[in-house]
């Protein structure tokens, strides 16, 4: 059986392939704030479970919708008691959404970030939009991401509204013979899952060309 697949790459190499396999990521839209993309990763995180143990006990503000900063702020209160929903309506949020973040003395502020102040990487204060600014540790946000490569799509993969590749139980999209794994097609985003998803596919490809073979 022929080959299914050429790549291309830009250096003019050509190689044949009967499967295809996208481990190609997806990549985070930063946000036009002075100083916050040099802190990515290191003070501004998007995930308590990926960084929260590293910035537990500092202030910490979350800057996402109400939907979503609500969804952050009852993880991050078990990591720290000095929490502040950033660029968050009041109006947002339900009468018992209010009441859960009172208890919990999370403030809400409706002012959007214009600058992180930072040395390193790791923030020293923030300046809002009215002038003010506030001295932070830490700062979880919520971003928008985008497929790291579009060759799935032009594929003709399906990508759902997401923005994830659509895969079943073992890794395969809608098109016969291209699988995806790791972060572009699983919400889950760590290096363990992405590495287990990566193992099903690899195994897939091959149980699928031992029996076109056999």
């Amino acid at each position: 059986m022929g080959p299914g697949f050429v790549v291309s790459t830009q250096l003019g190499q050509e190689y044949a392939a009967r499967k295809l396999i996208f481990a190609t990521g997806i990549s985070d839209v930063m946000p036009p704030i002075e100083g916050f993309a040099d802190c990515w990763g290191i003070s501004i995180v998007h995930c308590p479970y990926c960084h929260g143990y590293e910035l537990r006990n500092k202030k910490t503000g979350i800057m996402a919708n109400a939907e979503r900063a609500f969804h952050l702020a009852g993880l991050v209160q078990n990591l720290s008691d000095k929490i502040t929903l950033i660029k968050s309506e009041k109006e947002a949020f339900d009468t018992n959404q209010l009441q859960t973040l009172e208890k919990h003395q999370i403030r809400i502020v409706g002012q959007r970030i214009v600058k992180v102040n930072h040395e390193g990487g790791y923030i020293r204060s923030l300046v809002f939009e009215d002038g003010r600014i506030e001295d932070f540790d830490a700062l979880y946000a919520a971003l928008p991401f985008e497929q790291h490569s579009n060759v799935p799509a032009l594929l003709g993969c399906r990508i759902n509204e997401q923005g994830y590749i659509v895969v079943d139980a073992m890794q395969k999209t809608n098109i016969g013979g291209v699988f995806a794994c790791g972060d572009n097609s699983e919400r889950m985003r760590s290096v363990s899952g992405a590495v287990a998803s990566g193992v099903k596919a690899g195994a897939m490809v091959n149980a699928e060309l031992v029996s076109e073979q056999f």
